[in-house]
Formats: C-alpha cells, structure tokens, sequence
C-alpha cells in the first residue's frame, strides 16, 4: 500500500490495480454493446482488455506493463488502422465515462480520469 499523502498519490494510486480491472471490464461491456463501436473492436475483447489494462496502468502512474511488453504505446500510430472520426472519439468517451460512474465511487477520481482520457481520445481522431 503506497503512504504517499493523497495530493502525491498518482491516478493508479487511488484507482488500485483491482479497481482498473474492474474498469477496464467494464468498459469493454459497453464498448461491445455500442453500435458504433462494436464494429472498430474484435468480437473476442480478451487481448484488447488486457493490453488497454497495461497500457492504462502506466498512464496512470502504476507499473509500465505495456512498455515492458510491447514497448513504446506509439497510441497515434497504432490507432491509424481504425478510422476514428469525432463520433467514434464521443462514443469512445460516452462508454468510460459511463464505465467510470459504474465502478469508480470518488466523482474526483472519475473526473481525473475522464479528463486525462479525454485529451487522448481527441488526440486519436485521424477521419
């Protein structure tokens, strides 16, 4: 358990490693069921789950288990593939932050949270 005072703790901190994997699940619920969405994902979410869960613990100040496994995230240039347009990005933001009431208590940790991914999913428009 890290002593840290709150105002130090990073994002990961107050989260916990259980509580980004119940995020990340439920995320992805909602992501499958998303008519927009669903069609960008691969039915089969298990490897899309665990790679957003390594990559979401080190962007969040925990461990950098994607960079240990796959390297640098390059998030941009990985995303090219998919066509990611303003609604793919509002519909991507709609489900964590639905995901986010669902399994985070603290509104300023869902509020932290939802900022930082926010700027991402802007960040990954490439349509």
């Amino acid at each position: 358990m890290d002593l840290r005072p709150m105002e130090e703790a990073t994002i990961y901190d107050r989260l916990t490693k259980e509580g980004l994997g119940r995020l990340i699940h439920r995320f992805y619920d909602l992501v499958h069921q998303h008519p927009l969405l669903r069609e960008i994902f691969p039915e089969d979410l298990t490897e899309t789950r665990e790679k957003q869960f390594a990559f979401m613990s080190g962007f969040f100040g925990g461990p950098p288990l994607y960079m240990e496994k796959y390297g640098h995230p390059r998030l941009r240039m990985r995303h090219l593939k998919f066509p990611i347009g303003e609604g793919e990005a509002r519909a991507w933001l709609a489900c964590m932050e639905q995901a986010l009431k669902d399994t985070v208590p603290d509104q300023k940790l869902r509020e932290d949270i939802f900022a930082a991914l926010a700027r991402t999913a802007v960040h990954m428009i490439n349509q």
